[in-house]
């Protein structure tokens, strides 16, 4: 018997679609090209080196390998390390190595950075300072390229033509800013306001306790039970444990809340003729907690909080008429859409609402209450101070450009 011969087998390139063996070649060799290039990495500039700022270069240098970002340039006020191949530092070696560098200014900074934007190479520059003049820099860093992400509030519930340049020089060249933890640290407050927004909810109220001093300070001043400790006991614990700044009167101006309110606002548009806050939180109504007697007075730290003992009655009173009312005293934030109205202020709530009943330390809770999250608010609560959980808000927002 005979055997037959097996089929002829079909040319590679007709078995993959291709029309001719050329044409199959070019597709192998192609594939072949991209499948060996380099994953993608972003070049990263951090600028203040401080509690966060170095907390969040540790979070950068542990993400595991391949690390998808490259530390180009970190720079305090007075040294900058910059290499645009990348800085061979470790978590145990920044340091020494930043203070051994030369200095150079944020304008010479930003034209190196500059120099790095490529259409396959993206910049972001990180600034973990508090600092007014840093923040007058993104709109010239985002009109070359360079995307911007920080916890810093001054840019964003200052001038409100600040703002709007960072708004258009964001817009022509396409980077990003990006500023979560601006507001509740590394909650996901903005962006979740973002998403409501995006998506077509119609945001009608915001409010919350949006800072740690002032919810630790009521937490245990105003707990639903008679009598208490005195208020100014309460400011002087707070400061003792770091809950304060440096001098507690900063933060019993309220002007910390006032910044906050006036970030989340401008990302609401409906506000923007309602509620237009041209001076940014300083337009904002905001209650100060210091006393009409100390407001006027330069006083040390110390000598402030011993001065505040003094005033601790009317604060005492405060908190006996909430208590007749079945209320606790809390310092809160609220943007009401649709009465236009943004304020920070001292308010009673019943002693069943979550403000009352969910807190506690110095934790943030901040109550969404839009036309999808009605009657129930959207609740967001936790942490929202402390270096940890700000780095974390900065790291989040370096992840949203992967």
């Amino acid at each position: 018997m005979s055997s037959s011969s097996a089929p002829p087998q079909p040319e590679p390139c007709l078995q993959y679609g291709y029309a001719t063996r050329a044409e199959f070649e070019a597709a192998k060799t192609q594939t072949t090209s991209t499948s060996s290039v380099s994953p993608r990495v972003i070049s990263v500039a951090v600028t203040g080196v401080g509690l966060v700022g170095s907390e969040f270069i540790s979070q950068l240098l542990s993400l595991a390998s391949p690390n998808p970002f490259r530390i180009v340039a970190l720079s305090s006020s007075k040294h900058t390390l910059f290499s645009p191949q990348g800085l061979k530092i470790t978590a145990e070696s920044w340091k020494d190595l930043l203070t051994k560098a030369p200095a150079k200014s944020s304008e010479e900074l930003h034209q190196e950075l500059a120099k790095l934007v490529k259409p396959s190479q993206d910049v972001v520059f990180v600034d973990n300072t508090s600092s007014e003049n840093i923040a007058s820099l993104y709109p010239p860093l985002l009109s070359s390229g360079i995307h911007v992400i920080t916890p810093n509030k001054k840019a964003f519930s200052g001038d409100l033509g600040l703002f709007e340049r960072i708004l258009a020089a964001s817009a022509e060249s396409g980077a990003k800013f990006l500023n979560e933890s601006t507001v509740g640290a590394g909650l996901p407050v903005i962006s979740t306001l973002k998403d409501l927004v995006a998506t077509g909810d119609k945001v009608r109220k915001i409010e919350g306790v949006f800072s740690g001093t002032m919810s630790y300070i009521f937490n245990n001043f105003s707990s639903g039970e008679q009598g208490g400790p005195s208020f100014s006991s309460v400011v002087r614990i707070a400061r003792e444990k770091g809950y304060t700044e440096p001098h507690p009167a900063d933060d019993l101006t309220g002007s910390d809340v006032a910044r906050k309110l006036a970030i989340l606002a401008r990302f609401i548009p409906s506000l923007k003729e309602k509620v237009p806050l041209p001076a940014g939180y300083q337009s904002v109504p905001t209650t100060s907690l210091i006393p009409s007697g100390l407001a006027s007075l330069t006083l040390s730290a110390d000598d402030f909080v011993s001065r505040l003992a003094e005033y601790d009655v009317e604060f005492d009173q405060k908190r006996s008429d909430a208590l007749k009312e079945g209320a606790l005293l809390r310092y809160v934030g609220v943007v009401d859409v649709e009465e236009g109205i943004v304020k920070a202020d001292l308010q009673k709530y019943p002693k069943n609402h979550p403000f009352a009943t969910s807190l506690g330390g110095s934790d943030n809770i901040i109550m969404f209450h839009t036309e999808r999250y009605s009657p129930r608010p959207l609740i967001i609560q936790g942490a929202g101070a402390g270096a940890a959980v700000t780095a974390m808000g900065v790291m989040s927002d370096l992840l949203k450009l992967l």
